[in-house]
């Protein structure tokens, strides 16, 4: 098993761990929580599709893609539930990390994505 695959293995596992292990927060939002979602979650899987993608092309088939966009989905539906809010999340791998590089910051990224938290006027 290439390295590459390993880490999508190991995302797509972690990203159903926290879902299954997910409470809803007592008092949105938990603002802490969610940021974990986003640095340790989304940020990751998409390091690893940029990483796919930049230097050296390693092609991802399409057991990997799909494994890395339910991730991502999962850890954005976590943010979201973090913040008092259900979404059903069903982006693309490709829309989220375009957006991360557009934005250069996860906090907005899932904010657009999600509309959690409401924007200010």
């Amino acid at each position: 098993m290439s390295e590459l695959r390993e880490r999508i293995a190991d995302l797509a596992d972690r990203a159903r761990e926290d879902r299954e292990a997910f409470d809803p927060p007592d008092d949105p939002p938990d603002d802490e929580r969610a940021l974990r979602y986003l640095r340790e979650g989304v940020g990751d899987a998409v390091a690893v599709y940029v990483e796919a993608r930049t230097g050296e092309f390693v092609p991802l088939d399409a057991a990997e893609m799909a494994l890395l966009e339910r991730a991502l989905n999962d850890w954005l539906e976590l943010y979201a539930r973090c913040h008092g809010r259900d979404i059903d999340a069903a982006f693309t791998l490709r829309e989220i990390a375009e957006l991360v590089v557009d934005t250069r910051d996860l906090t907005d990224t899932a904010q657009l994505l999600t509309g959690v938290p409401a924007r200010r006027a």
